[in-house]
């Protein structure tokens, strides 16, 4: 068993991997405020009253929540978005060596982590080449809770300015479950068809979900392509 030593000194002797959540955070925070030391501060934003996901909130502050809490100030609220940001990155760049635009799990393993923790639907397009490997990422709209803002001649445009032969379609279901609705297919097949006369393949269109996600193009809602 440890003692009950502070989060520093416990990662010193038994190694960062045995610390727990709230410890390894009280580390990046390093102090506390007046009436409660960094760990339980770090509670505090492990496990706010809103949520019970524990490190997932991380995720979840805003910088404009953070200044609400007692305790943390404008330093520990940028660390804090900052320690958001790179563990997203880390997730990227840890799926990045086996990106394959031709296969959906490996696209929307890679984008998960930037996308299942957004609380409005956004929308990425995803500009390949012709050896179906990427060119660019532009995001297209950011939408209400319910839905994103699709505008078929702004995607083609980004498509065409940037010398995209393909694209793929990638947005975001903030409830977690990424049943494509009606107008989801509704939109797709819509670009899809005007994709179609200028000579631009839509690949995919992928809703990513809370640790899960649907290939439009393999639940068969895309269209075949004429011989």
């Amino acid at each position: 068993m440890y003692r009950d030593e502070r989060p520093y000194e416990k990662c010193e002797q038994y190694g960062a991997e045995n610390l727990t959540d709230g410890e390894l955070l009280a580390v990046l925070l390093r102090t506390g405020t007046k009436g409660a030391n960094s760990l339980e501060l770090a509670q505090k934003l492990l496990h706010p009253d809103f949520s019970e996901c524990g490190i997932l909130n991380i995720h979840r502050w805003t910088r404009e929540d953070l200044l609400r809490v007692k305790g943390i100030g404008r330093v520990k609220a940028v660390q804090i978005l900052c320690l958001s940001e790179l563990a997203k990155r880390l997730s990227k760049a840890s799926a990045a060596s086996g990106l394959n635009f031709s296969s959906p799990d490996t696209i929307a393993q890679y984008y998960m982590e930037d996308m299942r923790h957004q609380q409005k639907e956004v929308l990425k397009l995803l500009l390949l080449n012709t050896r179906t490997r990427l060119i660019s990422e532009v995001n297209i709209s950011t939408g209400t809770v319910d839905t994103a803002l699709i505008s078929p001649r702004e995607l083609f445009i980004e498509a065409l300015q940037r010398g995209a032969v393909s694209i793929v379609l990638l947005h975001n279901h903030p409830s977690g479950d990424p049943t494509p609705s009606k107008e989801d297919v509704r939109i797709t097949r819509r670009i899809q068809s005007a994709g179609s006369m200028i000579g631009i393949e839509l690949l995919d269109h992928i809703i990513i979900g809370n640790n899960c996600f649907i290939s439009l193009r393999e639940k068969g809602f895309l269209r075949q392509k004429q011989e």
